[in-house]
């Protein structure tokens, strides 16, 4: 019987990056499946939420990352542009966000057609795998190709369908918080939250405890 879980997962954030090739390679192995579930970053989805944090945080954060790419064997950077329209020093996140928009939007479709996973990881390869304008020319073209997408196709649906997909991703969120975290990525199996990356190794430990089997 394959086991499934949910995942809210960001196109900003780099523990998400961090954590999917490890949830590729485990529903390769395994006998289990991502319900891939895209959300929108905390600095959308709390408004102010940049103006308050720690002034300690982000600079640790980057020393967390960068540290935990090079355990995990995967190229890293800042993303270029970043995917969040945001003045850094004011914190200040304007309405309008290009990036993020179209990214989160074409990942629920990716989901909606069974490549959630492979979408998530080839795209997310590209934003913080250091290629420097990932938005723009064949770089998303090619990652979303790579998951055997057609990028063009994503954005057209997306523009057509966007109010059922910013619906969808609504829906996600709610759903996200009610499973008891606000943070990405979060894994939930059976109403239990797992966050961060480092919960990885806890999901797999909970599913092995229901029955998980590695595929044949």
């Amino acid at each position: 019987m394959t086991l499934d879980y949910d995942l809210f997962w960001s196109f900003r954030s780099p523990y998400s990056y961090l954590v999917t090739k490890r949830l590729l390679e485990f529903e390769r192995d395994y006998d289990v499946k991502a319900n891939v579930r895209p959300v929108y970053p905390i600095a959308v989805r709390i408004p102010g939420f940049f103006k308050q944090v720690n002034p300690l945080w982000p600079p640790y954060l980057l020393k967390d990352t960068v540290r935990i790419a090079e355990i995990e064997g995967l190229p890293y950077a800042w993303p270029s542009p970043d995917p969040i329209v945001m003045d850094i020093k004011s914190g200040e996140v304007p309405a309008e966000q290009p990036y993020i928009s179209r990214l989160t939007r074409a990942g629920v479709l990716a989901a909606e057609r069974g490549k959630g996973l492979p979408f998530l990881y080839e795209v997310s390869s590209i934003i913080f795998g250091g290629v420097k304008n990932w938005h723009e020319g064949e770089h998303l073209r090619d990652a979303a190709k790579r998951a055997g997408l057609d990028m063009d196709d994503l954005d057209a649906t997306a523009e057509k369908e966007k109010d059922r997909l910013e619906a969808k991703i609504a829906e996600n969120e709610a759903a996200q918080k009610a499973a008891g975290h606000w943070g990405v990525p979060l894994m939930v199996f059976e109403g239990e939250p797992f966050f961060g990356q480092d919960r990885f190794s806890h999901l797999k430990w909970r599913l092995e405890k229901k029955g998980l089997k590695k595929r044949g």
